[in-house]
């Protein structure tokens, strides 16, 4: 009889939805862990309210004509619906936006808006939808291991930056462009959001303590552009080998003369 009750125990459909429900909490317990790790790896920024209202009176004055006045986009500008703060703070504050004229790429130039003004244009699209955020101070002063991150940087990046970041040219007049003003924030917010060009380096397939050695190895090219010695103009190793030729010559000419006014 026993055997019986054990049987079906087994088999009762309240024991199945148990088991179900348990599974479901599980899974989802799981789920939110996860989630809570990925959230507190990737740098946040706080907004309040009246930031974004100001950075929507700053978006129609400004940006409303190419993008749409609720930045859905428009036939000469793309949507930012989802961009976030990060994409807004690379754009506006390398002056790549607003653009003046049409062309392969946006250039950089002179910013023409105060900081205080693009975070709050970067806080108003980034209340619209959820998007890549910029880093935070705090962030950015974590070091990383530099030679870490030179290797990273040389599989991910050096086929359009060069191994150093001095930047190359692209297919249809593109180009990847020369990091060595480049600051950190910026250096993140590429990675994240990848500009024109470039892949999004998201922090699944490359990690927040990467992005942080990426950075930290080309503060340190930045800090040590000639790690090797004198450049000698960067014009590469025909002029250092004419350098060493001329030197070479110019010294067996000297032992040349010596040794003939001292015979004399």
């Amino acid at each position: 009889m026993a055997n019986k009750n054990k049987k079906f125990s087994r088999r009762s459909p309240f024991a199945a939805a148990l088991v179900l429900i348990a599974g479901l909490v599980v899974s989802g317990g799981t789920y939110v862990a996860a989630s809570a790790a990925v959230s507190n790896a990737t740098p946040k920024t706080e907004v309040d309210q009246e930031l974004i209202e100001t950075g929507k009176k700053l978006f129609l004055a400004n940006c409303a004509s190419c993008h749409g006045k609720n930045a859905e986009g428009a036939q000469s500008g793309p949507s930012l619906i989802g961009v976030g703060s990060a994409s807004v703070d690379f754009q506006v504050a390398t002056g790549r936006m607003p653009g003046q004229a049409s062309g392969p790429q946006m250039e950089v130039k002179p910013v023409q808006f105060k900081q205080e003004d693009i975070d709050a244009l970067a806080a108003y699209v980034a209340s619209l939808a959820p998007g890549p955020e910029s880093p935070t101070d705090e962030y950015l002063a974590i070091k990383g291991d530099a030679a870490k991150g030179g290797e990273l940087f040389r599989i991910n990046c050096a086929m359009c930056h060069n191994a150093v970041g001095a930047g190359g040219a692209l297919t249809e007049g593109k180009y990847a462009p020369p990091l060595k003003d480049t600051e950190a924030r910026h250096v993140y917010q590429a990675m994240v959001t990848g500009p024109q060009n470039m892949p999004v380096f998201s922090n699944s397939n490359l990690s927040v303590e990467a992005k942080t050695d990426i950075i930290t190895y080309l503060q340190y090219v930045q800090e040590n552009p000639s790690v090797g010695g004198e450049e000698l103009a960067n014009l590469g190793p025909v002029a250092e080998g004419l350098v060493v030729w001329f030197g070479v010559l110019g010294l067996i000419v000297l032992i040349t003369i010596w040794l003939g006014a001292k015979s004399n």
